[in-house]
């Protein structure tokens, strides 16, 4: 197992191609076109780096390990057109936002990541601001892909309760996107009057809605989460921020949406995430 291509030249993807051309250096980035992007680490502090992208419907070769790092509303287009690249015992891993997204897939060895890498891409320009962690169930597969990772600088954390990870992830993501998102403000939003007490609502809801779902948290799961978002730079953004400010599709339906739509399911009082839902809804182009 050793040829490795990854979908999506985003923050995500051209984070992971950095961290893996070290030890695999015919690793193929894929995109909808040729581009040369420059690629910046440690927030814009560290040597400026040079990828490549290459067209996903031109490039041909089948690989053995396929890393999908795109938003939620690409992946139906990216689907249909990357079915070239895998064999039958290709694994492919999906590093993207959200809950839900492994029932559109046909392929048996697929697997769900939860992404820890922070970063921003404007234009051609790709600028990483931290981490580089993929959190990926325990399974042959994976642990096949995590030795073949080994040495580089990216970090692939296995376990047995995947359920239990993405969905901190998921409550992670849910009051800071939406709070930065609606108010086209980066962290520094959470000083805002009331706006560290409406994080807190949405978890509180987030967390109801999980164990209605039977995933359980220790109970400072919430004081835990804050104490995450008080440790943002007031310049960082989030994904949905980035997206909102550049009038990108918005990945509700992996987030928001899933989280509203159990909630209706197992008739858990949301409030505030009704509300919160609403308005992203509105902001959707």
């Amino acid at each position: 197992m050793n040829k490795i291509a990854i979908i999506g030249p985003g923050a995500v993807g051209s984070t992971i191609a950095i961290d893996l051309l070290t030890i695999h250096p015919d690793l193929r980035l894929l995109g909808r076109h040729h581009q040369t992007l420059t690629y910046f680490a440690n927030n814009n502090t560290g040597h400026a780096h040079t990828l490549q992208v290459t067209p996903l419907t031109t490039d041909q070769s089948q690989v053995d390990v396929l890393i999908i790092a795109i938003k939620i509303p690409q992946l139906d287009a990216i689907l249909r057109e990357m079915k070239h690249l895998i064999h039958e015992q290709t694994t492919i891993i999906l590093a993207q936002n959200g809950h839900d997204q492994l029932s559109r897939f046909e392929h048996p060895h697929v697997f769900q990541g939860v992404v820890y890498i922070s970063g921003r891409k404007s234009g051609s320009t790709v600028t990483h601001y931290r981490d580089h962690k993929i959190i990926l169930e325990d399974s042959p597969e994976t642990r096949a892909f995590q030795d073949i990772v080994a040495g580089s600088s990216l970090e692939i954390e296995l376990t047995n309760d995947i359920d239990y990870a993405i969905w901190y992830k998921l409550l992670v993501n849910l009051a800071i996107n939406s709070v930065t998102a609606l108010s086209r403000r980066t962290a520094e939003v959470l000083q805002v009057p009331g706006m560290k007490h409406l994080c807190k609502q949405l978890l509180v809801e987030g967390v109801a809605i999980a164990q209605a779902e039977n995933v359980y948290f220790d109970d400072d799961i919430i004081d835990g989460i804050m104490t995450i978002y008080e440790g943002y730079p007031n310049q960082m953004g989030t994904s949905m921020y980035y997206d909102i400010i550049s009038d990108n599709p918005l990945e509700i339906e992996g987030i928001q949406g899933f989280l509203f739509r159990k909630a209706k399911l197992h008739q858990v009082d949301t409030p505030v995430l009704d509300t919160i839902y609403s308005l992203l809804l509105a902001q959707q182009k």
